[in-house]
């Protein structure tokens, strides 16, 4: 009889984060952009922001970015991200989560990533938002 041949286990192939399927961190500060070109104009989200969005978009950017896969550049810059904590100095009721939503969805719906990708980010962000609901209306 003949020796037997040691059989390696085969490794999965590695799945692909989201951060990867869309193109990294490019995809995300432009997805930011085309979001915040849409609240930079709407009357019931811009004041809830400072007059100037650089900071914000950077941290929505790193923040998506870490979520979705990326670096965790954001942890290392800010910690934990804290949804709620943060938001919690905003009246947040359904007009405010209908329209954000309504900006994130453009941006998301114009990135040109791929369907499953879409519709795994509009999960996210519909969740993401029912959360941080903290008002009613």
């Amino acid at each position: 009889m003949g020796r037997a041949m040691p059989v390696e286990p085969q490794s999965a192939p590695a799945v692909a984060t989201l951060y990867e399927r869309v193109g990294g961190s490019p995809f995300f500060e432009a997805l930011v952009d085309r979001f915040y070109a849409g609240v930079d104009t709407d009357p019931v989200l811009r004041p809830m922001y400072p007059e100037d969005l650089t900071a914000s978009r950077r941290h929505l950017a790193l923040f998506l970015s870490q979520y979705f896969g990326g670096p965790p550049v954001y942890g290392q810059q800010r910690g934990h991200p804290r949804l709620r904590m943060r938001h919690a100095p905003f009246a947040i009721a359904t007009a405010e989560r209908d329209a954000w939503l309504r900006h994130m969805r453009a941006a998301v719906e114009s990135s040109g990533a791929p369907g499953d990708a879409i519709e795994e980010m509009l999960r996210y962000f519909q969740m993401a938002a029912n959360s941080l609901l903290n008002r009613l209306g």
